[in-house]
């Protein structure tokens, strides 16, 4: 399937999950509030956040998440530090970050979708914090200068991109020197069926564009990246697939042995070294 291909499904799906929150319909996904599950969600959004993090963000913030981790909780933010959320959908990890990283910090969110973006404009309207920055944009042309950012994270993002290499080095060019890589993401262990690879409906859902921890590791040193490290949050097994591989046509029984504790959220961190310069060689540019 082509990038094309994948990002208007990515841009239409997750359009619709705004469009639910915004018309008091539910959560965009499961597990955000009781009675409110999309098929095909659950478990990999469901109870993410803590009750005191929920507490402090608005209530649709937090209904709209679609995350597979909490990055913000991990990333081990400071005060003054400019944070970047990839695919920042309806906010939270925006405007948690802007909490971590005080008023003398920043927190940007990126988003492609504008359903998602005007949703983040209303919950930062909400929350009253003033360093916070909504972009709209492509996570492989990031639009912000070189050497801007402290700290990268994203929740369950770049698994749905189709060019997941050149995100890598566009997370890389926007980073500082010793900047940090810090992002929530579905990884495989292994190997997995062709059949779920090519379905369309599971790249939407954040298994099939899933890199193996390999291939995670591999495209985070060709950008350019150091000390590189993925740690399992969360293991999925079969029956937590179930509702995904049904979805997509696809019999669980008859992938059981090939999907069972393959998939795992993982809390993927990377270091961009303190001798980077601004573009190191071909592969760490922004292509045009």
């Amino acid at each position: 399937m082509s990038s094309e291909n994948i990002k208007e499904a990515v841009q239409e799906k997750y359009g619709a999950a705004a469009k639910r929150v915004t018309s008091g319909k539910g959560s965009a996904c499961c597990g955000a509030s009781p009675g409110s599950s999309i098929e095909g969600c659950d478990p990999i959004t469901s109870d993410l956040y803590g009750k005191k993090e929920a507490g402090t963000v608005p209530e649709d913030a937090l209904r709209a998440s679609l995350g597979c981790g909490n990055p913000t909780a991990l990333a081990n933010l400071a005060p003054g530090e400019t944070v970047l959320d990839l695919g920042s959908g309806g906010g939270i990890d925006v405007l948690l970050s802007a909490r971590r990283v005080g008023p003398t910090g920043k927190a940007y969110g990126l988003d492609m979708t504008d359903e998602m973006l005007a949703l983040a404009e209303e919950n930062k309207r909400k929350s009253g914090l003033t360093n916070v920055e909504f972009l709209k944009g492509e996570i492989e042309n990031i639009p912000l200068p070189e050497n801007s950012v402290d700290v990268i994270v994203s929740n369950c993002v770049i698994n749905l991109s189709g060019d997941k290499d050149r995100v890598l080095r566009e997370a890389f060019r926007v980073l500082k020197p010793g900047g940090r890589f810090a992002v929530s993401d579905i990884v495989v262990r292994g190997e997995v069926p062709q059949a779920i690879r090519k379905s369309m409906e599971l790249w939407v859902g954040c298994m099939a564009g899933a890199l193996s921890d390999t291939q995670y590791r591999e495209k985070l040193a060709a950008a350019g990246f150091e000390f590189i490290d993925i740690e399992t949050t969360r293991v999925y097994n079969i029956d937590d697939a179930r509702e995904f591989l049904t979805a997509a046509g696809i019999d669980p029984a008859s992938v059981a042995s090939q999907v069972d504790g393959k998939f795992i959220s993982g809390f993927v961190r990377a270091t961009k070294p303190t001798s980077a310069k601004a573009c190191c060689a071909p592969t760490c540019c922004r292509s045009n």
